[in-house]
């Protein structure tokens, strides 16, 4: 079995991303370790589990310049949820930024939502649409 435990996400400052995804989304820090030279390895993931993000300090100018643009405008990650109206709401209530109201899909009920930095989210509540999602994709997700 191989799943994707983690994604790697730019980031300008530690701490500044830390109490983002702690205060903001609700994310618990599963590791901070010390790694020398002033970098930390830095694991935060969703309450409940799932891929983690390894928050990584900008090193280059390079990768200064792709904070905030990882995938080139594209929404780059998916938090789903099973209440996406709680959450949307819970969101809105800490400062997230929505770059749209909510809308149905065939998929779920989504709304693209933007991180400290200005990377694209989606907000998913898969199987939920009013436009009526099929059972069996539902149940695959």
């Amino acid at each position: 079995m191989q799943v994707i435990a983690s994604v790697s996400l730019l980031v300008r400052d530690y701490d500044e991303a830390i109490a983002f995804f702690t205060g903001c989304l609700r994310f618990e820090v599963a590791e901070d370790v010390p790694v020398g030279g002033g970098k930390r390895w830095i694991v935060v993931r969703p309450p409940g589990g799932g891929t983690a993000l390894v928050l990584a300090r900008a090193a280059t100018p390079e990768q200064a310049a792709r904070i905030g643009d990882q995938t080139g405008g594209r929404v780059f990650l998916f938090l789903r949820t099973d209440d996406f109206w709680r959450d949307y709401h819970d969101l809105r209530s800490r400062g997230v930024r929505f770059a749209e109201e909510p809308r149905d899909e065939l998929y779920g009920t989504v709304a693209v939502f933007l991180d400290l930095y200005g990377n694209r989210w989606d907000l998913v509540q898969q199987g939920h649409a009013g436009s009526g999602a099929a059972p069996d994709r539902a149940a695959r997700s």
